[in-house]
């Protein structure tokens, strides 16, 4: 949600919204990956989880430092189709390589599952179900903050803010990613 926002209030409605859907395409992947046991694997193998972990850290680090190194103001303006793939696929990569939503898919899920019908069946359909609903979550939340982003946009020196939060909250996102959720050697 906070990867959302942040793009949108940097970029405007349109990259966030383009965020939102690379977000819930890194999700369904998770689910996915859930329903076909890579949860599973993260959960006995700490070095798996480590490894995706760390990843998806160093990735949200980057675009932090990427963000903070535009010496312009950031303004909305159009963006070429190259750019929307880039910001679809940013949020698709985030989201992806965000091993703790891949377990939570594996715990939470079986809880609503019936013995008697398809394990992957029911594992993808509730994927699915949650994937959307968390969709419609961030794209309010995207179209709140490109609500709010003109008006900090029309205050002095709210562009440069607006670089220096995002940046911060995208090197403050990778920094929690990577000492949260330690785990031990199994």
């Amino acid at each position: 949600m906070l990867y959302i926002v942040t793009r949108t209030l940097a970029q405007g409605r349109r990259a966030g919204l383009a965020s939102m859907a690379g977000v819930a395409l890194g999700n369904l992947g998770n689910a996915l990956g859930a329903a076909i046991g890579l949860a599973a694997l993260f959960a006995i193998s700490s070095l798996a989880f480590t490894i995706v972990k760390y990843a998806g850290a160093a990735y949200l680090v980057y675009l932090g430092i990427r963000a903070l190194r535009k010496r312009e103001d950031v303004e909305v303006q159009p963006f070429a189709t190259a750019d929307w793939r880039r910001i679809f696929r940013d949020g698709f990569v985030v989201a992806l390589l965000n091993p703790k939503t891949a377990i939570f898919f594996a715990a939470f899920l079986p809880q609503f599952m019936s013995p008697s019908g398809s394990a992957i069946g029911q594992s993808l359909t509730l994927g699915a179900t949650f994937v959307a609903i968390a969709a419609m979550t961030d794209c309010t939340y995207a179209l709140l903050a490109g609500a709010v982003a003109p008006w900090l946009r029309r205050n002095r020196g709210s562009g440069a803010m607006g670089r220096y939060l995002t940046a911060c909250s995208f090197v403050g996102l990778g920094l929690f990613t990577a000492v949260t959720g330690s785990r031990t050697a199994k």
